[in-house]
Order: C-alpha cells, then structure tokens, then sequence
C-alpha cells in the first residue's frame, strides 16, 4: 500500500498542473488516477498523476484503459516500499502498459527523471535533472519545466 501523500508532495502535483494547463490547454492533469496496467502487482496502479487529453476519463470508471494516456506522474512518498515502487515496478508497468511519458519526481534524489520510449519491459530513455535545471518533457507531452520550485520540496 502506497504511503499517504504529504503536503508537499500535493504541491509538486498542483505545480505540475498548472505547467501543464499554461502550456497545453488541450490536456489535463488528473490527480490519483486508477489505471488498468497488466504488469503491476493486481494490475492495477493509481498513478499520482495522468496526463490525457481533457475529457479523456469521461465515463471510465475508477479503473481505466491506459490508452491514450499521455504521460504518467510519480512523486516518491516517504515509506519503505518508494523505491521498489516508484522508481522502478511503476516506471516498467507504464511502459509496458504503451504510455509514452512517466515523469518521477523523486525527492530524496533531489532529481526530476523522465522515463520515454515504451518498451516490453521498461522505457528505453532516462533522462535525470537536479532540482533546479529546466527540461522540456518530450513527445508527445513537449512541456517545458524549471525544476527550480523543486528544491523547496527536498527530504
């Protein structure tokens, strides 16, 4: 079970929304979104964010496809099971699950990393910043973020 979210890790999610909002008015950030991905644990993750197109989830249910899910949202929580969780079981079930983006942030790293290029398995890119370095989230997301609001969320 995943460790509740704390007030910080609910700021990171609501920073990330309105990137995505002031850039990309076509797609939204849904907050806790349950997906159906096959590869991870009962098959089934509650992803910290889903970024779909607005409208998307209309008429889902609490457990969704995750086609046409653009990019997923992970922010490490602070419990023993973050590790194997949210930085690699996750990661590889989005991705084999086909969603081309999975943004972790992952505070104790201090560090943004975007997982691209679904594979079987797991993405075939990573790429890692220091909170405080700018990166642009790739296609088909092409969100540009500063990383720098990041350092205030550091444990």
């Amino acid at each position: 079970m995943k460790g509740m979210p704390d007030g910080d890790h609910g700021e990171i999610i609501k920073w990330l929304m309105r990137c995505c909002m002031q850039q990309r008015s076509d797609l939204w950030l849904y907050p806790d979104r349950g997906l159906k991905v096959a590869a991870y644990r009962k098959g089934r993750a509650r992803a910290d964010g889903a970024l779909a197109p607005d409208g998307h989830f209309l008429g889902k249910g609490e457990w969704a496809d995750p086609e046409g899910v653009l990019m997923t949202v992970e922010v490490t929580s602070h419990d023993h099971d973050t590790d194997a969780r949210d930085r690699r079981q996750r990661p590889a079930a989005y991705a084999a699950a086909g969603i081309p983006v999975c943004f972790l942030v992952d505070r104790q790293a201090g560090a943004a990393i975007v997982h691209s290029g679904p594979g079987d398995f797991d993405y075939r890119d990573l790429h890692t910043v220091l909170f405080g370095e700018k990166l642009v989230l790739p296609e088909p997301v092409e969100v540009k973020l500063d990383t720098a609001v990041l350092e205030e969320h550091v444990q």
